[in-house]
């Protein structure tokens, strides 16, 4: 993972009612139960957090949990009760207000659940919309939009209206209008849930096509723990607007810092999601019949291993043993609950 932060959250704090500032400054007991007893909603608790240049950092809970509002914060759509965001380098919180303008124009891109789409303005036109808002020509706007419509797949309905459009096509307008800009950083805000399932698979795979030609930095917002493990480099899980952990999906499932983490991800499908590296005995390095690299997912190797009457040896990237894996292991996580 590239160690440039793009954005850095410090004791980020999002609470609703009366006078919350006074409380997070005067109050030494900022547990959840006391801001509940003293009438605040806790949106955000004491929020640290990183997100590194081109990852894709997707944030997740249960409804209610506080991922959007936190996403707002990162972004300064709403200013923090308390606490630092900073934005390669630079303090958002302390931004005057035109200064922030100019950054969300030319260096954040956003998607919501909900398209927003002009419905009087052509595919061509609603891509263009926010190039238009930084005073660029029309010639320079179109040819860039045309581009943009292009990446996405919509080449050839750059005349058609919004409601000529399916679902599926209306979200890839959004994503292209939020891409025309060439954003740094790309906030996505539940942006698949409102498609049908077939649908939203599509999308999840144009997503994963246009991050691979890319490369943006990404902030995704979702509660559906099978897109996470689709998209995320790393997963932050919230609970009652606190971080719980942040990990790999691997890790979060291997290694759940709290029950309630533990209860988040029991029913994902581990052989789906494990390697063998994670379940490898790393105290017997000993050459066996058959090698298997440590980063393949279990269920692409399983049958192998079911077959196999002896250990089978796990290698690194370079093929060197880094341990060793039987199919009693196997047999645990495709079969035991």
């Amino acid at each position: 993972m590239n160690s440039e932060k793009i954005i850095n959250c410090q004791n980020v704090w999002k609470l609703y009612g009366n006078n919350p500032e006074k409380f997070i400054n005067s109050s030494e007991d900022k547990s959840l139960e006391n801001i509940k007893k003293n009438n605040f909603i806790p949106a955000v608790r004491d929020a640290n957090i990183d997100v590194y240049k081109g990852e894709i950092l997707v944030i997740m809970g249960l409804s209610g949990s506080g991922k959007s509002t936190l996403l707002r914060c990162m972004s300064k759509l709403i200013d923090p009760t308390e606490g630092k965001v900073f934005f390669q380098g630079k303090s958002l919180t302390d931004l005057s207000q035109k200064e922030l303008i100019e950054i969300r124009r030319h260096k954040m891109g956003m998607v919501f659940q909900h398209f927003a789409l002009l419905p009087h303005r052509s595919v061509i036109q609603n891509v263009a919309f926010p190039l238009e808002v930084q005073g660029i020509d029309r010639e320079t706007r179109e040819e860039r939009a045309s581009k943009v419509i292009k990446l996405v797949g919509l080449e050839g309905r750059e005349k058609y209206y919004p409601r000529e459009l399916s679902g599926g096509q209306q979200q890839r307008v959004g994503l292209a209008r939020s891409l025309a800009v060439e954003p740094e950083v790309w906030f996505l805000d539940e942006p698949f849930s409102a498609l049908d399932p077939l649908i939203r698979k599509e999308m999840q795979n144009e997503f994963l096509k246009l991050q691979s030609m890319l490369h943006k930095t990404i902030v995704f917002i979702t509660h559906d723990f099978d897109e996470a493990i689709r998209l995320a480099d790393r997963i932050a899980i919230m609970y009652e607007g606190g971080i719980v952990q942040v990990g790999t999906a691997e890790q979060l499932i291997t290694n759940p810092a709290t029950d309630y983490v533990a209860e988040f991800t029991k029913d994902i499908p581990r052989a789906k999601l494990l390697t063998l590296n994670s379940l490898a005995d790393k105290s017997d390095v000993n050459e066996y019949s058959m090698r298997l690299s440590g980063n393949e997912k279990i269920i692409n190797v399983s049958a192998k291993i079911l077959k196999s009457e002896s250990n089978i040896s796990i290698t690194d990237s370079n093929n060197n043993i880094i341990g060793s894996i039987n199919k009693d292991k196997i047999i645990k996580i495709l079969f035991e609950k």
